[in-house]
């Protein structure tokens, strides 16, 4: 395999015992390469933006800024790379917080080495996805320019599963009326749904 076919990563935790546990169970991964490290969140993200990674692996409780404040500084960045956040708490606030910021998934520290093997390659798969989709002119400018760059005329919604799971999610618009039809795979109710699922209110 290239380098240039392999997931680069970047972890970002304040202990360095951490960020060396990680680093080595990730070094047996022939398709993943660690390319930096920071110890902060303001770090996390002058790394990122030097070396461009696909993932980057973020501890949430971080001294000089939290993991969820540097994922939305990364994301706004480099719109490509995707955030694996870290945590000693499996909160559920926790997580809704960190992926309305942008994070691709939330594994609760210490993760086995599976889960942080299939998150950094589902995060390393989409992050080459979307990177492929992106002008060449935008990669390297590091970030997503506004209509007075040119590069996008237009608005980017991504939508995460804190699951990771198969499913449908229904988008409802501001002058949409704020319901649709029920977009569960699961249920045959026939019903009108809220954005936040099958709402019970019938046709």
């Amino acid at each position: 395999m290239s380098p240039s076919d392999k997931i680069r990563v970047v972890i970002v935790d304040d202990i360095a015992e951490t960020r060396e546990n990680i680093r080595k169970l990730l070094q047996f991964e022939k398709d993943v390469e660690v390319v930096g490290a920071a110890r902060t969140g303001r770090e996390g993200i002058e790394v990122t933006r030097q070396t461009k990674p696909d993932v980057v692996i973020m501890d949430i409780n971080m001294p000089d800024m939290d993991g969820i404040t540097a994922t939305e500084a990364i994301r706004k960045t480099n719109p490509f790379t995707q955030i694996v956040i870290l945590s000693v708490q499996g909160d559920p606030n926790y997580m809704r917080r960190a992926m309305l910021a942008g994070a691709r998934d939330f594994l609760t520290k210490p993760p086995t080495v599976d889960e942080l093997s299939a998150a950094v390659k589902r995060a390393g798969k989409m992050a080459q996805e979307e990177r492929e989709k992106m002008p060449a002119s935008v990669q390297s400018a590091g970030g997503v320019s506004g209509s007075g760059g040119g590069a996008f005329d237009g608005k980017i919604i991504v939508v995460y599963s804190p699951k990771g799971g198969v499913g449908t999610t229904t988008l409802v618009n501001q002058s949409g009326g704020g319901v649709t039809q029920c977009g569960d795979p699961s249920c045959d109710c026939g019903r009108q749904s809220s954005i936040w699922g099958c709402s019970g209110i019938p046709e």
